[in-house]
């Protein structure tokens, strides 16, 4: 009996939760949370300003309260909460996008190596096809087969200087036709045919659009709609 009821004392201490204080655990568990390891800064996303200019919903006038990269990838909810970054959902969704960037999850652009001053050169290039690629069928003229990228290059440097293994495509990036690059937001440059453009950072350039409330959204749907034919109703009538 006696081995019993310690057993079960010992049970309940292990698996019993924070009492009647349990919030209070949680925040200060959440206080005690150690920042994950903190991303290098990328040649596109070079500092925190930059940062909150592409991922939108006007997270910019927030620049000031999170000035440095380490202050945006370290700053917990309630740390962002007392800087004054509101409402919640403005936090929600800059924790969202600086764990999708500390992933490696970029959005267009992202993957450029070679800016400056937030823009950076778009090129065509001819490069072999792979080995795991599909060659398409040509005729036998004894020169090998390839294909047409989208690299980024400084406006100065040669095409021909880079190496074959960097040349690599930029992401979100395709060649229509001869050499026309196409993709969003990039100016083309005159005289060039299409082949060479300008992309650059822009407000919301990785915004992930709000959804839109019809009806007042899932919870008042039924409520708002009920009213609307009450009312139709009764101009009917």
């Amino acid at each position: 009996m006696i081995r019993f009821l310690r057993r079960k004392n010992l049970t309940s201490s292990l698996f019993s939760p924070c009492t009647a204080k349990r919030r209070q655990c949680s925040r200060q568990l959440h206080r005690q949370v150690t920042a994950s390891s903190i991303p290098e800064p990328t040649p596109f996303v070079p500092d925190s300003k930059t940062f909150l200019t592409l991922i939108g919903r006007n997270l910019i006038q927030h620049a000031a309260k999170v000035p440095t990269w380490n202050s945006l990838f370290s700053l917990t909810s309630e740390q962002l909460r007392e800087v004054g970054v509101e409402p919640a959902r403005t936090r929600r969704y800059l924790l969202w996008w600086r764990d999708r960037f500390k992933k490696g999850i970029y959005g267009l652009g992202g993957d450029l190596r070679h800016v400056k001053e937030g823009t950076a050169t778009l090129k065509v290039v001819e490069v072999p096809y792979s080995d795991a690629e599909m060659r398409p069928k040509v005729a036998r003229t004894g020169l090998e087969p390839k294909k047409k990228i989208v690299i980024d290059l400084p406006p100065e440097v040669l095409i021909e200087s880079i190496p074959k293994t960097d040349l690599v495509p930029i992401k979100g990036f395709k060649v229509r036709g001869a050499h026309t690059i196409i993709g969003q937001f990039t100016t083309k440059i005159k005289g060039t045919g299409g082949g060479v453009a300008k992309f650059q950072v822009r407000e919301g350039l990785w915004e992930e659009k709000r959804g839109v409330k019809i009806d007042g959204g899932e919870r008042r749907r039924a409520e708002v709609r009920h009213k609307r034919r009450i009312e139709e109703n009764k101009k009917r009538d």
